[in-house]
């Protein structure tokens, strides 16, 4: 955090979170910018149900909304909540997964689902039913509310045709965050990579590809520099969650959690037809503009699945030795999915 944001969370220290009285003044903070689906819900859906709600117990409520980085960067809003600057924020398990570790789980279970609703709904279920889930938001001072980040199925795309798992050998391929295990076995040179430098790296030739999701590389406009699209089916991911100061919400009545709940349920629905929308949309879009999209050839996705590192199990065995009870958040996850009818092309967490 920035010195300035450190010393007036020193200065909330004397103070109460936030006085309730009759009526609620709420800040809410996320690194990333409106255009973003999982902020724009904030607004379009959380705000307005969340008022609705509240407005209807006879009281009233004001909400402060911090996008883009003004309250707190991508991966500071955890801290920014915890130390009360904001009552509100986005987690970013993905971008604070020092914080947030066992909720990276999905990223170490790939070829798991590509359906994200299913994924949305799973994680949400989890977080309330299974502590082991919830433990670190304790440890930081949050409480989880609701509302998954979920991402839709990353792809393969790249500036070269892909007609079978050989053709990555030797090619420079990025990946984000824990993403870049997903390569190993392939013979792909994997390299750390994000949205925001893809374009021109793609373009450079820094790399020949990159594991990304089509919801994201339409707006990207990858397809330009990397028109060879394969939908491998590595799965829908979870990225974070609205989480509340924990001191905050404690002091609020029920019917204020109640309007919370509310909210981020109405959130969550509308993220997930949002999201499934716009995959269906952001594909058509690359293939009009001329992108060559096709399904994984017969027997690469098995091929590849195989072929790849138990990242699972090595991040589930380093973080239960630490404490931190992985092995039962993958052990849930995976039994969750299989029971819901998702078809895993490999069993993770019995291997």
């Amino acid at each position: 955090m920035k010195l300035k944001h450190l010393a007036l969370a020193s200065a909330l220290v004397a103070t109460p979170v936030a006085a309730i009285a009759q009526d609620y003044n709420v800040t809410i903070a996320a690194g990333h910018p409106p255009v973003f689906r999982w902020v724009k819900m904030i607004s379009d859906v959380f705000v307005p149900t969340v008022t609705e709600q509240v407005e209807a117990a006879g009281r009233s409520i004001s909400f402060s909304e911090q996008y883009g980085g003004s309250l707190a960067k991508v991966g500071e809003e955890l801290e920014a909540v915890e130390a009360g600057l904001a009552e509100i924020g986005t987690c970013q398990a993905l971008f604070d997964p020092a914080k947030l570790a066992v909720q990276n789980v999905t990223y170490y279970t790939p070829f798991t689902t590509s359906d994200l609703g299913k994924v949305s709904t799973i994680i949400d279920d989890m977080h309330a039913n299974l502590p082991a889930m919830t433990e670190a938001y304790g440890e930081n001072g949050v409480v989880y509310l609701g509302a998954p980040i979920v991402i839709d199925d990353y792809l393969l795309m790249t500036n070269f045709p892909v007609n079978s798992l050989a053709d990555l050998d030797g090619r420079k391929v990025a990946a984000p965050g824990a993403a870049i295990n997903w390569l190993s076995g392939t013979g792909a040179v994997g390299v750390s990579g994000n949205l925001t430098t893809y374009y021109n790296e793609l373009k450079t030739g820094v790399y020949d590809g990159v594991i990304v999701f089509a919801s994201a590389a339409l707006p990207g406009k990858l397809f330009e520099v990397a028109p060879f699209i394969t939908k491998a089916g590595l799965g829908a991911q979870y990225a974070g969650s609205l989480c509340a100061n924990e001191a905050w919400y404690d002091s609020l009545p029920q019917e204020a959690k109640d309007a919370l709940a509310a909210g981020a349920d109405a959130a969550q629905a509308w993220y997930v037809d949002q999201l499934e929308a716009a995959v269906t949309a952001s594909l058509t879009a690359m293939g009009e503009a001329g992108a060559t999209i096709q399904d994984a050839p017969d027997g690469m996705r098995e091929a590849w699945a195989a072929g790849m590192d138990n990242a699972a199990r090595e991040w589930a065995d380093s973080l239960d030795a630490q404490g931190k009870p992985a092995s039962e958040v993958l052990t849930n996850y995976m039994t969750a999915m299989r029971d819901a009818g998702a078809t895993p092309l490999r069993n993770w967490d019995t291997e």
